[in-house]
């Protein structure tokens, strides 16, 4: 059984990271605005996910409650490949927060890895819409000392 849960993990770790290089492309083309609206959209979905009781099925219908995973990735990655920029957005987030939660409290390396990847991409979010004056920002790091 441990084996045919480690292949399982791989499999789900491969599909993920695939997902992952395309959703990260995705966010690079994003204009600075929009990638700060994308931060703030991002960290409302992985709260509003983190309220259900099986957060890493956010996204997920019901019925599909006992799959190995959710669907939400796969929603996500759908819709942002979308050429409407906000139906782009909206599933860059939907899949960055189900990815989170999806991979948050794995023990397998290949899935924790992953986590890792989409924490640094959620803070880089974080940080973008967090921005103000430019000037001020470059004044307050070691830059100017």
């Amino acid at each position: 059984m441990r084996l045919f849960s480690q292949l399982i993990a791989l499999s789900r770790s491969r599909q993920l990271g695939r997902q992952f290089k395309e959703i990260e492309r995705c966010i690079k083309a994003l204009p600075r605005q929009a990638r700060a609206r994308l931060g703030i959209q991002t960290l409302r979905e992985i709260g509003q996910a983190s309220r259900m009781e099986f957060p890493h099925l956010y996204g997920t219908a019901p019925e599909a409650r006992y799959l190995p995973w959710g669907q939400g990735t796969e929603i996500g990655y759908a819709r942002a490949l979308s050429d409407n920029p906000e139906v782009a957005l909206r599933g860059i987030a939907l899949w960055l927060a189900v990815a989170y939660h999806e991979t948050k409290d794995c023990t397998h390396a290949a899935l924790q890895a992953q986590h890792r990847q989409l924490l640094r991409v959620v803070r880089e979010l974080k940080e973008s819409h967090r921005g103000g004056d430019p000037v001020q920002e470059w004044m307050n790091t070691g830059a100017a000392a």
